[in-house]
């Protein structure tokens, strides 16, 4: 073969970059989704980068495929962050294969997004099972003409009452309005006592009054809470307190359609779309038992027919789409209970239950000295034992960061004993954490750190080529401070740069396997890569006679079971029992603190002989989140491109790119 003849066979750089990302997309699908590909032409494509989990609509989508033949069918499952096409022929198939791979697209948001497209034999996906609206809930469209809509938007004037805190409060997502009575949130409950002058505004009376008629409503509401949200913010899951209100809550939808998730404690969870100008009734289970939030994002999943319904989102991936949010307000109209609640849901119930649930923080205040309590002088105290028990890396962290170009520079924030600062020796690797002790950890060990809060990272924008965010994002105590830790994250990546995310998740058993969080047992810990919390050293000392059941996994860690315990000063927090299930999002999990550590003398991560005395007990806050709540998040991020998102034993990962 001559020289010239051979050099038709050479590839230019820009197309091994373009089969390379290719090959990794077709590794992730099979790996993360159990999609496989073939290398031989069929009907079918996957496009990988193209789906609503990643920001792309059918009406982006479809309208490229269709270029290049007879598309039989888009099919485009919800929160994935791809797609299948099915052509008329092969031919056709074939054609969209070769012209449109390495297509760069626009989402809605402006960002740009390449398209990676491979064969397969068969469109699959997990299929949702089909969901009824949850017990006692009802949507009613068109309750009010777009004439009352106007004048209930005109109505609300925003700039008013700013020296009167009863009427109008500003939370960080959204603003808030109180008539009747202030719902006061530190509390999530109302002053019985305490009506606020005016009552309900007049324009209400005659919509009121015709919903009573008709019989929409029971009882006539003395209570109005107006919420105006911005496009890509929501509302935490929660259920109204029982003794605060009646039987009967109803969200009248203005402006702009939202889709609401509703949860039952089971974990079932059903989106429900509520259109302009609906009405939302709760009753029953679904006011007392089952969770309501709305998820921040700036899409939402929606049927694409025209004439689409209120209710649940279908699971026919046929006919999804995404909808872009507008400026959305509710007025959501209770009656103020006077006597206590005998729902039959008693374990849910604050007016039957011995102890008060759990209450959360709503400022940003009482977020930070939550976070100074049970996270921050806790890692300051455990610092030592806790660096021995962090030695193994975990397999996926380690891939990312060996994954990444020479000479780049990297941020592991949150970096805690620095144990990923020294896994790729050609790049440029620099850690910081909130904790002093953890930090002279770091340094004894020749690396890079520095003492900060992962709020305010004191590094230039854009000057990271790569951020690392390892188990830290789960111990902000707020929606919106966990929001600023990603937004901080993206604001040291310079365009193109990449971040990894890591968090706690809610699910230990995900598609029917349990974590090695919850399955390992004495004797079958092989190494500490599988866990990542206090259980480490609990199942260590498991292994070792006559140590005691007070730190002894199998014992529920709890203030009254332990005299040791650090005192826990806000106990509505719930105390998670180590090794079980999550029952709560917000909680405290112990740390049994072997020994007497300190930043200069590290401690041995198990005493046999119990030397050190009984060990006392920390607890750190955590929020464990739920599945597609990090991605959910992520989305929201302005300049964001979501490459990668997976659950790794126990933990929900995200990688994404700053655009």
């Amino acid at each position: 073969m001559d020289s010239n003849h051979q050099s038709n066979y050479k590839l230019s750089k820009t197309e091994k970059k373009f089969l390379r990302k290719q090959v990794k997309a077709r590794h992730t699908l099979l790996r993360h989704e159990g999609i496989e590909t073939v290398s031989y032409a069929t009907q079918i494509l996957v496009v990988a980068n193209g789906g609503l989990g990643n920001g792309v609509s059918r009406n982006q989508l479809f309208p490229v495929l269709e270029k290049f033949g007879q598309v039989d069918a888009l099919l485009m499952p919800p929160n994935k962050p791809y797609s299948f096409v099915r052509y008329k022929t092969i031919e056709e198939s074939k054609k969209a294969y070769v012209t449109l791979n390495g297509k760069e697209i626009v989402d809605d948001l402006g960002q740009k997004i390449i398209l990676y497209f491979n064969f397969v034999e068969k469109a699959q996906w997990k299929e949702l099972g089909l969901q009824a609206l949850p017990p006692g809930l009802m949507v009613v469209e068109e309750i009010i003409s777009s004439e009352d809509e106007k004048m209930l938007l005109e109505s609300v004037n925003w700039t008013e009452d700013k020296d009167n805190q009863n009427f109008q409060k500003s939370l960080k997502h959204r603003r808030v309005k109180h008539f009747g009575y202030e719902f006061h949130y530190e509390n999530n409950n109302v002053d019985k006592d305490k009506p606020l002058p005016g009552g309900l505004p007049d324009i209400c009376d005659n919509i009121l009054e015709k919903w009573l008629k008709e019989g929409f409503i029971r009882y006539k509401p003395d209570q109005l809470t107006v919420n105006q949200y911005e496009p890509g913010h929501g509302i935490p899951a929660h259920i109204d307190t029982h003794s605060a209100f009646e039987d009967e809550i109803v969200s009248l939808s203005l402006g702009s359609e939202i889709v609401m998730d509703f949860k039952h404690p089971d974990g079932v969870t059903v989106p429900v779309l509520l259109p302009r100008r609906s009405l939302l009734v709760m009753t029953g289970e679904s006011r007392y038992l089952w969770t309501h939030g709305i998820t921040p994002r700036k899409f939402d999943t929606v049927q694409a027919s025209k004439n689409r319904k209120s209710g649940i989102i279908t699971s026919d991936v046929g006919d999804l789409t995404l909808n872009k949010r507008g400026v959305r307000t509710s007025f959501t109209f209770r009656k103020v209970r006077q006597t206590p609640c005998h729902c039959s849901y008693p374990l849910v119930c604050d007016s039957q239950m011995k102890e008060p649930p759990p209450s959360f923080p709503e400022s940003d205040k009482e977020a930070s000295q939550l976070e100074q309590e049970y996270v921050h002088r806790v890692y300051e105290e455990i610092a030592g034992h806790f660096s021995s028990t962090r030695h193994t890396p975990w397999p996926h962290i380690v891939e990312f960061l060996k994954a990444l170009p020479s000479g780049s520079l990297v941020a592991d924030i949150g970096c805690g004993n620095g144990k990923y600062l020294g896994i790729n020796k050609e790049l440029y690797m620099i850690g910081c954490d909130r904790s002093q002790n953890l930090v002279d950890i770091c340094r004894e060990r020749q690396f890079q750190a520095f003492v900060c809060d992962a709020l305010a990272v004191p590094i230039r924008s854009g000057a990271c080529d790569a951020c690392i965010s390892i188990a830290v994002i789960h111990h902000f105590a707020t929606a919106e401070r966990r929001m600023a830790a990603l937004q901080e994250l993206v604001r040291l990546l310079r365009p193109g740069g990449k971040a990894l995310i890591y968090v706690w998740a809610m699910e230990q058993e995900y598609k029917k396997k349990k974590s090695k969080y919850l399955r390992n047992r004495i004797g079958q810990v092989k190494n500490e890569e599988i866990l990542d919390d206090a259980s480490v050293q609990e199942l260590l000392v498991e292994q070792m006679p006559d140590v005691g059941n007070q730190d002894s996994a199998s014992s529920a860690p709890s203030i009254s079971d332990s005299q040791n315990s650090r005192k826990v000063t806000n106990s509505k927090l719930p105390i998670h029992t180590n090794r079980t299930s999550f029952h709560s999002q917000d909680l405290l999990v112990p740390w049994h603190l072997k020994g007497n550590p300190s930043k200069d003398k590290p401690v041995e991560p198990f005493d046999p002989i119990g030397s050190h005395g009984p060990s006392p007990v920390f607890h750190r806050y955590y929020h464990v989140f739920c599945e597609g709540e990090l991605e959910a998040a992520c989305q929201t991020l302005s300049n964001v491109s979501i490459l990668q998102s997976y659950y790794d034993q126990g933990n929900w990962c995200v990688i994404l790119q700053k655009v």
